[in-house]
């Protein structure tokens, strides 16, 4: 019987109709046509130079995935599910094209290893082009930065308001979030970049191949060195799922907040309307719908990567077909983080900034009281006991409705004769920021220092 299978000459009747959609797989990881014909490329030089091809074959298998290749990036390659996956759709048509050379290219390779580089070399690029992305966001967010780093705003713990800091220096906190997360994304290609082709099935082969030369051509920096291990674990992609599942916990974190702030409660910025959506049953809404949608899609990233261990998990050696199952969660959590990096990068330059909103903030919850306890321990009051003489000032000037600023020297000398006029210099906001100034801290001297800084890692 034939089947259109490579593997048919064993069966006795044909794959059930069912069974051949739902074992298919060439709906979704077609996407890595370009990557696999790199691939058997690749593979069919390193053939010919160990003497397993001839220089004919090679030279008609890279005419006929040329042309190939330009059927598929036009849209004219006819897909087809009887074929499984991309692997055997494109041997077919190759074949199709030149004859017997079409059969000889998967000689000393199986699809299990063939599966495992296209798979890596998709990461590769996916990898690469997130980082871009995060470079990109991250010169948004220092451009909102930068004529804010003395913008004074409430920095919260609990969502309580708690010392002043600078809007810029809040900004920044997400810039060192980020490029934690170029550095795990960059860290995970040098783990993914390790070819896995030679290791064929599970056992390697008997051909006299030359894997460094085919990693050569592929531009990874080693190979796999042991075939089982090769052919059957996903602990790289598993790897860059954790690595994307934290870029969107960040971003999801930072939209919480863009959603508090466009609150007309709140009020410290508003986002461009081309990011935003109306009610359909009321008319004065501005809703915050992208920085939502980025919310939620942190959940379908995490539960990709959760997805992805219960995948490996228990799995014997070596491959089995449950590693089919790894491309779509992966292939979702790629185009989820580059859609989104590319709209945050955007939206973030769409945020218009009301200073006057943040700073009528920092003054409703005694956000200079720490200022004060530390202006006391200056004058040699230990700290625990200046803790307490604020707390009791506090209490005062909210019971008065006042900020402690607004609290006479002769109130605030019953509390402490220790305090004087120059008192006044740390209850301000500003003042709160200029004392600061060290690395890390909140002083718009040194925010202006950690922009600058950035901007050079990211030339």
């Amino acid at each position: 019987m034939s089947d259109n299978k490579a593997w048919s000459g064993r069966f006795a009747e044909p794959v059930a109709e069912l069974v051949k959609t739902y074992t298919a797989s060439v709906g979704f990881d077609k996407r890595m046509a370009e990557f696999d014909i790199q691939g058997s490329l690749a593979h069919a030089t390193m053939l010919a130079r160990a003497g397993v091809l001839s220089d004919a074959d090679l030279a008609a298998i890279r005419d006929g995935m040329e042309a190939i290749l330009a059927d598929i990036r036009a849209g004219r390659f006819d897909w087809s599910v009887d074929l499984e996956d991309v692997h055997m759709n494109v041997e077919k048509r190759l074949t199709d094209r030149i004859g017997d050379a079409g059969k000889r290219l998967h000689t000393g390779r199986s699809r299990n290893d063939q599966v495992a580089t296209d798979i890596r070399l998709y990461m590769r690029d996916a990898i690469d082009r997130i980082v871009t992305h995060i470079r990109e966001l991250q010169t948004s967010l220092l451009d909102l930065a930068e004529p804010n780093a003395a913008t004074v705003m409430p920095g919260f713990t609990h969502l309580q308001v708690a010392q002043p800091v600078t809007f810029g220096h809040h900004l920044l906190a997400y810039v060192e979030m980020l490029g934690r997360d170029a550095e795990r994304m960059i860290d995970a290609r040098r783990r993914v970049n390790r070819l896995p082709l030679g290791a064929a099935a599970l056992a390697g082969t008997t051909y006299p191949i030359d894997r460094h030369y085919t990693a050569e051509l592929l531009g990874f920096d080693d190979v796999c060195q042991n075939s089982l291990d090769a052919v059957s674990d996903r602990d790289f992609a598993i790897e860059v799922t954790a690595a994307g599942s934290l870029v969107m916990l960040h971003l999801s974190r930072l939209s919480e907040e863009l959603i508090l702030w466009m609150s007309p409660r709140v009020g410290f910025i508003d986002i461009a309307d081309r990011f935003c959506t109306g009610s359909s049953i009321m008319p004065q809404k501005k809703n915050p719908d992208v920085p939502e949608l980025v919310r939620g899609k942190t959940g379908r990233v995490t539960g990709h990567l959760m997805g992805l261990l219960m995948l490996m998990k228990a799995q014997p050696l070596a491959y089995n077909k449950d590693n089919q199952e790894d491309k779509e969660p992966l292939f979702d959590t790629v185009d989820t983080l580059v859609d989104t990096l590319r709209i945050y990068a955007d939206m973030m330059r769409g945020i218009t900034v009301k200073p006057e909103a943040m700073r009528a903030a920092v003054l409703q919850g005694f956000a200079t009281a720490t200022d004060l306890a530390d202006y006391l321990v200056k004058k040699g009051v230990p700290f625990r006991d200046s803790h307490e003489v604020v707390a009791r000032a506090v209490k005062l000037a909210d019971t008065r409705g006042c900020d402690l600023a607004d609290l006479s020297l002769d109130v605030l000398k019953e509390f402490s004769p220790l305090i004087e006029q120059d008192v006044y210099a740390v209850l301000t906001p500003e003042g709160s920021l200029a004392q600061r100034d060290h690395v890390g801290g909140t002083a718009p001297a040194q925010v202006r220092a950690q922009i600058a800084r950035w901007r050079g890692l990211l030339a």
